[in-house]
């Protein structure tokens, strides 16, 4: 399919503002002002629903002693003698930008969409804080679930683990430790958006959206420089799930793709992995659309359509788990 045409035009703007220069590309700023311009952007882009009847602030312990901040959203508010399903989330920005407030219309929308709730945590960003500790402040998050989710009304037998772009990463990468790791809750459902999967930008998407389409091949590089401390980082599966040796046994995966999208190629072989392995996969791919397409509801219909086949997702399996229990 072509390019969808109010994506299209989003692009020719984004372009004649770089040529102008009032568009500065990530790689020509620093972190902090990558951070500002991504946060400033977010609003322009996307429907932001009207507030739960729940939402609530809350920090999260992790094993250095710090704690992070993090925004549970529910449809109605939980208590411990009725617990509702959670969807852990992880927000998408390359490691770098992003968080809680960039992600609040995603992660509203999801928690509706699913009569669900969603904790989304704001881990740790790059370069302030390098590999692997985004994905240490991620599992530590599902280790306070399964601890003392239930004291703030969250089922800790019905969890799933999400994310988009990085914040897809780490929900893989989640998904795997929580397979090896007794001490964790096993989710029942991974939701990965548009997830970055490998170090190695050599498939033929690369090549074809690389340039162009939002996610720009340098801008990854970029990413990868600030977030990664040394080269052998780019071959942990905590950082490229694609590189783990053993996917079976992991939870089922509904993976979100967009058509344009330089990511699209490594989505299609991690779905292929995990369902060689065993692993129930349902993969939908969204013509026309480009990686971040989900928080772009003021964009396209798409992105508020993807959204509810997730929510319904969600709902499938939480349902399913209540009745296996």
């Amino acid at each position: 399919m072509s390019l969808d045409p109010d994506i299209a035009a989003l692009l020719e703007m984004v372009q004649a503002g770089t040529e102008s220069g009032a568009r500065i590309p990530f790689p020509k700023l620093t972190a902090a002002q990558a951070r500002t311009d991504f946060d400033a952007s977010s609003p322009l882009l996307d429907v932001d629903p009207p507030p739960l009847a729940h939402e609530r602030d809350l920090s999260l312990p992790t094993r250095d002693g710090v704690t992070i901040p993090a925004r549970l959203y529910a449809p109605l508010a939980p208590d411990a003698e009725s617990p509702m399903p959670v969807l852990l989330y992880m927000h998408g920005g390359g490691f770098v930008v992003g968080g809680l407030d960039s992600h609040q219309p995603l992660c509203r929308g999801l928690a509706a969409d699913s009569s669900a709730a969603v904790l989304s945590i704001g881990y740790r960003l790059a370069p302030e804080h390098k590999f692997p500790i985004a994905f240490e402040d991620a599992v530590d998050a599902l280790a306070w679930i399964g601890r003392t989710g239930r004291s703030v009304g969250l089922d800790t037998r019905r969890i799933a683990v999400g994310g988009d772009s990085a914040g897809g990463t780490l929900a893989a990468a989640l998904a795997i430790e929580a397979k090896a790791n007794g001490s964790l809750p096993r989710p029942v459902l991974q939701v990965l958006a548009y997830p970055g999967l490998s170090s190695h930008q050599a498939t033929a998407s690369y090549s074809r959206y690389g340039s162009g389409y939002l996610l720009e091949r340098e801008t990854v590089d970029w990413f990868f420089r600030q977030y990664l401390r040394a080269e052998a980082d780019r071959d942990d599966w905590r950082f490229a799930p694609l590189a783990a040796v053993d996917l079976t046994g992991l939870p089922p995966a509904l993976i979100v793709l967009a058509e344009y999208d330089p990511l699209v190629d490594e989505g299609h072989e991690y779905a292929a992995r995990l369902s060689s392995a065993g692993v129930a996969v349902d993969l939908r791919i969204y013509p026309g659309m480009i990686h971040e397409f989900l928080r772009m509801g003021n964009v396209v219909a798409d992105a508020l359509r993807a959204r509810a086949v997730i929510g319904e997702a969600l709902a499938h399996a939480f349902r399913s788990e209540a009745l296996r229990a």
